[in-house]
C-alpha cells in the first residue's frame, strides 16, 4: 500500500512517496534516498520492497525546488543530462536539511515505531553519508556515494552506525578517491565498509548497465541484516 507524506521546512513543503507493510503493527521507517533521476520507479520498487519486509518506507523527493515530482529513467540518454545538470545545481547541505526533517516526520507518521534508518544510492549514497555526520536518523546504510570523498573529514562526526557499499571500479569514485575514502573511515569504529570487485557505479540497480546480481544480492543481504540489528 502506498500513500503520500508531506514535509514541510522554511521555504516550502515537498511530498515523499511511502510503501506501507501489511498489518497495523508498529514498524521502523526506512527513508530511502533518489539518484539523480528523482523517486522514479526503481527507488518507488525499493521502497515497495522495504515494505514487504515489515518496513514503513518514505521516498523524498529530492529535486523538489528545482523540478517538483521528477521521475526519470536511466534508459533515456536525454534523462542522464537532464539529471547531471539537476545533480550539478543541487545544494548538498539543503538536502542533509531536506532529509533531517524528512526523518522527523517519520517518526512520528502513523504506525511508525520511532526508530527511522536511511539509505541511498549515488547523489543519495552522498546524502545518507552526510546525514550520518551531521543528522540523527538510528542508522545509516550507503551504497556508492558519488563525491564522499570530498566530504571524508566529516567521517568522525559519525555517531551512530552506517554501512557503506563501495564499487571498486567506480567510475565516479576513483582509487584516489577510493583511498580517502578508506582512510578515513577506517579510524571511526561506527563505520563499515563493504567494497566489491570488479562492480562499477550502480551496480545495485536493477535492469541498469552495470547491475551486478552476486554483488547486489550480497550488498543488499547485509544491509538487511544491517537494519535489522539496528532498527
Amino acid at each position: 500500500m502506498s500513500e503520500t507524506l508531506t514535509v514541510t521546512v522554511a521555504d516550502g513543503s515537498f511530498n515523499c512517496y511511502v510503501a506501507r507493510p501489511a498489518g497495523e503493527r508498529p514498524a521502523p521507517v526506512i527513508v530511502v534516498l533518489q539518484e539523480i533521476f528523482g523517486v522514479n520507479a526503481g527507488i518507488r520498487g525499493i521502497a515497495d520492497d522495504y515494505a514487504s519486509k515489515g518496513y514503513i518506507a518514505v521516498a523524498p523527493d529530492l529535486f523538489w525546488r528545482a523540478e517538483p515530482g521528477l521521475d526519470m529513467s536511466e534508459a533515456k540518454p536525454g534523462d542522464w543530462a537532464r539529471g547531471f545538470a539537476l545533480y550539478s545545481a543541487y545544494s548538498f547541505d539543503v538536502g542533509v536539511s531536506d532529509i533531517a526533517a524528512t526523518v522527523n516526520a517519520a517518526r512520528t507518521v502513523r504506525g511508525a515505531s520511532g526508530k527511522v534508518g536511511v539509505t541511498g544510492y549515488c547523489l543519495g549514497g552522498v546524502l545518507t553519508y552526510l546525514s550520518a555526520a551531521r543528522g540523527d536518523a538510528d542508522a545509516f546504510v550507503a551504497y556508492y556515494g558519488g563525491a564522499t570523498e570530498k566530504y571524508a573529514a566529516e567521517a568522525v562526526n559519525v555517531r551512530q552506525p552506517l554501512l557503506y557499499h563501495l564499487a571498486e571500479e567506480d567510475e565516479y569514485i576513483g582509487k584516489d578517491a577510493q583511498a580517502t575514502i578508506r582512510a578515513a573511515f577506517a579510524a571511526n569504529p561506527n563505520i563499515t565498509l563493504y567494497s566489491y570487485a570488479g562492480c562499477n557505479h550502480a551496480f545495485a540497480r536493477p535492469n541498469g548497465n552495470h547491475y551486478d546480481a552476486a554483488a547486489a544480492t550480497l550488498a543488499n543481504a547485509r544491509t538487511d541484516a544491517f537494519f535489522e540489528q539496528h532498527l
